[in-house]
């Protein structure tokens, strides 16, 4: 008998589990520390989101023997919660030095490092969480989706926490009952970079002594060298009405401000769209884009990302449905009201637009709540099949180490989060390419030259790992069917 739900079911039971968190969440935390007690996690960053890592791991009753930080003022919360653990600052040499000693890492360190330290940790055959964006070019995504498949005994997952919970999967539920017709297009926006970090500004001249505690080689990793700053002299210049784009005495690079570096971030587009952009891939499962545009891309700099952008794709027909074209808007600008909507259009700061072939649905963040335009449509729409079922209660980081145990499958691993990556990212490229582009997924190669160049990226000499293969001639390889299952015997001999 097939499983139904209404969308009063689904919004009753949001309710009840978000009234009901901070005690089952105790309860959960007691009934499994003893569960991962055995759960050796070392982790790669300790500050900034690698704290939320700290404070989940804690939760969940793990060890951590050992941990890496290139900041000795940031590595208080694991200093404190696990004082025995033996401290690194460069993660290359934790991982030569405790492989054998740990299962499992939690990556969340800038997002030039997420592809090295990952493709290492896999090699040493290390269980791997890494935080989103997986990776810093394309090539690195399509490159981690083929360790992934190479090694289906390692549990991976990708820190976009909204794909464990039942927003999404309510919308896929929606949109594959037909809830608003064929999907033509998707308009997904972000409030993300303007008043959260710098973006369209150009490199300080100087440079400043580098503070004893901040090792600065190390954390500019893979990228090319540059002289440390610590904060703006003055402020930056005027954008429209927003204010500065800096402020004096602001952070330069470090901590969390590198996000609009080209060397060592993404931008707004891949700081958000892997949580944004979370439901075309889950909902539309897309594929390859056959072309992406940049339609506005405001004062980008030679080394920064832009102040505003709005970008295109192009995807074509799949699984019986027609192709659909999907936009990105960020730093505040938001889509227009689509044709034939009547009344307010109320945007949420962050959320995305589907435009049917019947009506029009506005999804609110990643969590939801669902809007349709008419209303109609979605409050009177009776029972919803569920086609992929609910997962009340799921825990996002207890689901990655229910699945180093064989007990249940990361949905965002890496070969799901690679592809979720690499489309996200190739608009990046066209940001910083200037221009559109067609793309062939099969050898990773565009229509445009400049684009061609930021497929991949130069590392420096140390920080280049996993880079002797050639992907658009590597075969698909499979994933065995039933390689997520029975796991036990599939771990490290070390592990208990």
């Amino acid at each position: 008998m097939s499983i139904r739900s209404t969308r009063r079911d689904f919004l009753k039971q949001v309710a009840v589990v978000a009234g009901a968190t901070p005690l089952f969440l105790s309860r959960r935390a007691k009934a499994q520390e003893s569960k991962f007690g055995d759960l050796r996690i070392a982790f790669i960053a300790t500050g900034g989101i690698a704290g939320a890592h700290i404070g989940e791991m804690t939760r969940l009753g793990v060890q951590c023997p050992c941990y890496c930080e290139i900041d000795e003022t940031r590595m208080g919360g694991a200093a404190s919660q696990w004082p025995e653990a033996r401290a690194y600052t460069d993660y290359r040499e934790m991982l030569e030095k405790e492989a054998s000693n740990i299962d499992g890492v939690m990556i969340g360190a800038p997002d030039h490092h997420h592809y090295p330290a990952s493709i290492l940790a896999m090699e040493a055959g290390l269980h791997c969480y890494t935080q989103k964006p997986l990776t810093h070019t394309p090539w690195e995504a399509r490159r981690l989706v083929k360790a992934a498949k190479d090694n289906p005994h390692l549990a991976t997952q990708m820190g976009n926490q909204g794909h464990a919970g039942d927003a999404w999967r309510h919308l896929y539920n929606f949109i594959h009952a037909g809830g608003i017709g064929t999907i033509k297009e998707v308009h997904t926006w972000t409030d993300r970079a303007l008043g959260w970090w710098p973006q369209g500004m150009t490199r300080p001249e100087g440079s400043e002594p580098i503070p004893d505690h901040l090792h600065w080689d190390t954390w500019l990793g893979a990228a090319p060298e540059r002289p440390f700053r610590s904060t703006w002299e003055s402020n930056g210049p005027e954008y429209e009405d927003r204010g500065p784009r800096y402020t004096q005495g602001q952070q330069v690079y470090h901590p969390f401000v590198w996000r609009g570096w080209q060397d060592f971030g993404t931008g707004a587009l891949g700081d958000m769209g892997c949580h944004m952009m979370d439901g075309t891939y889950w909902v539309m499962d897309p594929g390859y884009p056959t072309t992406v545009e940049p339609l506005l891309v405001e004062e980008i700099t030679d080394e920064a990302y832009p102040l505003e952008a709005i970008i295109r794709w192009t995807f074509p027909p799949r699984h019986g449905r027609p192709g659909f074209v999907q936009y990105w808007y960020e730093s505040g600008l938001k889509p227009e009201k689509p044709e034939g909507v009547e009344g307010d259009w109320n945007l949420p700061s962050n959320g995305s637009v589907w435009v049917g072939t019947e009506g029009v649905l506005l999804f609110h963040g990643s969590g939801g709540p669902i809007e349709t335009f008419p209303r109609e449509l979605y409050e009177e729409r009776g029972e919803i099949p569920q086609i992929l079922e609910f997962c009340p209660g799921q825990d996002h980081y207890a689901e990655w180490l229910n699945t180093i145990l064989g007990e249940d499958e990361a949905e965002s691993n890496f070969v799901y989060a690679g592809g979720l990556t690499e489309g996200v990212l190739l608009g990046s490229v066209a940001m910083r390419a200037g221009e559109k582009f067609d793309y062939d997924g099969a050898t990773m190669t565009t229509t445009s030259a400049a684009a061609n160049a930021l497929i991949q990226k130069e590392y420096r000499d140390g920080w280049g790992f996993g880079l002797d293969m050639d992907l658009a001639k590597t075969p698909e390889v499979a994933v065995p069917a039933g390689a997520m299952d029975g796991r036990e015997s599939l771990r490290r001999p070390w592990m208990p």
